[in-house]
């Protein structure tokens, strides 16, 4: 079976090459960004796409939005420096079947890519509690919202700048970043834009 391995270092892709040379019934293809990507996965159709997140000109994320839309059947697994498990999280909302972080086991590796190669998914069961106990603590932040926080999370998620939304609701800008970073303590959100994402899952917005 044919497996696309799509990242852009070099020294990844020698490595899983070396690797899956040991598993006989695997041929690699390599990328190094999401346009070659495509390319390769448009001719070959591999039985598995192995896709690094950050690649040098879309993201892994959105390569594999693209892919699930050319081929609505892809195997693909997200391939990561970071165990966060938002990154785990995102890549299986996306649509990936799989999450392997570049500093699991080797074999667990290989046996990712067999698992959905078999048309199911891998994902390590630590990562998968550690996913759950994200929704949970999402679930219990939506419940503890205050007004003012809930209206400024509604007013983000529809596009507006905090400078906006200050006016808006006719408080001072420095209010509304106050109350954006107690959002993103509440639902565990790094940025702004994983703020977003956890709210629209929530559906609180």
């Amino acid at each position: 079976m044919s497996v696309l391995i799509v990242d852009d270092h070099p020294i990844v892709l020698s490595g899983a090459r070396a690797l899956l040379a040991e598993a006989t019934e695997m041929r690699v293809l390599e990328a190094r960004d999401a346009a070659r990507a495509q390319e390769l996965y448009a001719a070959n159709h591999p039985k598995v796409a192995v896709i690094d997140i950050n690649l040098p000109d879309i993201s892994g994320f959105e390569l594999a939005r693209r892919l699930l839309i050319r081929d609505p059947d892809a195997r693909i697994i997200m391939f990561s420096m970071n165990d966060d498990p938002m990154f785990a999280a995102q890549a299986i909302e996306c649509g990936a079947r799989g999450y392997v972080s570049k500093s699991d086991d080797p074999e667990t590796f290989i046996a990712a890519i067999r698992e959905v190669a078999r048309g199911g998914h891998s994902l390590p069961t630590e990562m998968a509690q550690k996913i759950a106990f994200l929704r949970i603590g999402a679930g219990e932040a939506a419940a503890s919202l205050t007004a003012r926080e809930r209206e400024v999370l509604r007013l983000l998620a529809k596009g507006k700048s905090m400078s906006e939304i200050a006016a808006l609701i006719n408080v001072s800008y420095k209010t509304v970043a106050t109350t954006c970073a107690s959002l993103r303590t509440k639902f565990n959100a790094r940025t702004p834009m994983q703020l977003i994402r956890i709210a629209v899952e929530q559906k609180i917005v």
